[in-house]
C-alpha cells in the first residue's frame, strides 16, 4: 500500500515506479495516462483532484463524481466509499440516504475498512 511504501522512504509511481516527480503538470499527464487506459485506481485519483482541488486543478466536484462514478463501475472501492461521502453531506449532489448506503455497502463488501 502507498502507506507502507512512504514508511520505507519509496516515493515512486504506483502505477509505473518511475520516480515521482514534483511538477504537476508532469503528475496530470501520467494519471490521464492511466485514465485513458481506463484503470479504476487512476480515475478515483484523479477524481480526488478535482475534489478537492489539487495538483494545479480547479475544484470541480461534478467532474470528480463522474470520475468516481466510472471508476466505481470498475470496481474501485475507494470511489465506492467518496460516492457515499458526497451523497451523505450533499456536496456536488442532493443528499441521497439511498445512495450513501449503496455506495458504502459496496465500498465495505469489496473490503474498504472506513465503509464497515
Amino acid at each position: 500500500c502507498n502507506l507502507a511504501a512512504g514508511k520505507r522512504g519509496m516515493r515512486d509511481c504506483p502505477f509505473c515506479r518511475a520516480s515521482a516527480s514534483g511538477d504537476d503538470a508532469e503528475i496530470l499527464a501520467k494519471l490521464q495516462k492511466r485514465v485513458d487506459a481506463k484503470d479504476p485506481t487512476a480515475l478515483e485519483a484523479l477524481g480526488e483532484q478535482y475534489g478537492t482541488g489539487k495538483c494545479g486543478l480547479e475544484k470541480d466536484v461534478p467532474r470528480a463524481i463522474e470520475l468516481w462514478s466510472e471508476a466505481a463501475g470498475l470496481g474501485s472501492q475507494d470511489s465506492h466509499f467518496n460516492l457515499g461521502i458526497r451523497y451523505f453531506e450533499g456536496d456536488g449532489v442532493p443528499r441521497d440516504a439511498a445512495k450513501v448506503v449503496y455506495h458504502w455497502e459496496k465500498a465495505a463488501m469489496q473490503g474498504h475498512v472506513k465503509a464497515r
